[in-house]
């Protein structure tokens, strides 16, 4: 006899009624390209009314920020990821720099950091790369967004040294433990909250949330990566975002409104929206 599919809550069932921003999505992806009016209008059935859309270098905003012309609920952020910090040249930066000072929908320089998972990119190579954007972010005064998988430790080295400390800065897709969140708070920094918080082995991150100041909390999620559950295993898309709220607002004893509106106003405060 065939085994019943399980059925998945819809994120309308969740029952935001607060309009509020999604921080981190990859919306220019080929995942969206068939259904993404679809995507955007469930995202705003749901209560998100911004999403931070993220370019992954200069290369793939200037092909695919068009695709947002007609919703500008989306607002931008452009960074060389880690992973693709091999192919930069110094031409990426002045591209990037003039994006920046041309278009007022480029919020953020991000995602950019270290990712020592895949080893597919020397570190050293990685770090400098690192370095040169964040030294753009200062020049500009802009916040940056940062991407770090295994490689906590090192991505906050390079940090402080770079004097980053009190400056704008946002950690993405934080999966670490409660040391780690508080030694990015002590600089003043942001985390955000994605959709893994949901899953029942993550007690560590779970722990460490329950640890992170409401005013230094955002959500993502990081789409079309890291669907929270009951979605885990399907693409993620933006709406699922109220599902991460409705775990973060259990875990810090809060209504998920509540929270899911303290949330929105930080991400309003950091990306000056």
């Amino acid at each position: 006899m065939a085994k019943k599919k399980k059925k998945r809550a819809l994120p309308q069932s969740v029952g935001i009624n607060i309009p509020g921003v999604e921080t981190h999505a990859h919306l220019d992806l080929e995942e969206f390209r068939e259904d993404l009016p679809e995507v955007l209008a469930r995202a705003k059935e749901c209560g998100v009314d911004k999403i931070g859309n993220v370019f992954l270098g200069p290369q793939a905003y200037h092909a695919n920020k068009d695709l947002f012309e007609n919703h500008p609920e989306i607002f931008f952020l452009m960074g060389v990821h880690p992973n693709d910090s091999d192919k930069f040249c110094e031409e990426d930066i002045e591209s990037m720099r003039e994006a920046f000072k041309a278009d007022p929908r480029l919020k953020g320089v991000g995602e950019i950091g270290l990712d020592f998972y895949w080893e597919r990119v020397p570190h050293d190579v990685q770090k400098e790369v690192f370095r040169k954007q964040l030294k753009m972010a200062e020049e500009l005064n802009l916040p940056v967004i940062i991407h770090s998988r295994d490689a906590h430790a090192e991505t906050l080295e390079v940090l402080e040294d770079f004097g980053w400390s009190g400056k704008p800065l946002l950690w993405h897709c934080f999966g670490g433990e409660t040391e780690t969140a508080q030694r990015i708070i002590e600089h003043g920094w942001y985390i955000s909250i994605p959709g893994p918080v949901t899953y029942k082995k993550n007690e560590l991150v779970q722990e460490a949330v329950k640890s992170i100041p409401l005013d230094r909390m955002v959500l993502e999620t990081d789409c079309p990566f890291l669907p929270p559950e009951p979605w885990r295993g399907k693409r993620n898309e933006p709406a699922f975002i109220v599902f991460t709220a409705a775990k973060v607002a259990e875990l810090k004893g809060m209504e998920t409104n509540e929270l899911w509106k303290a949330c929105s106003e930080n991400a309003h405060r950091f990306f000056n929206l």
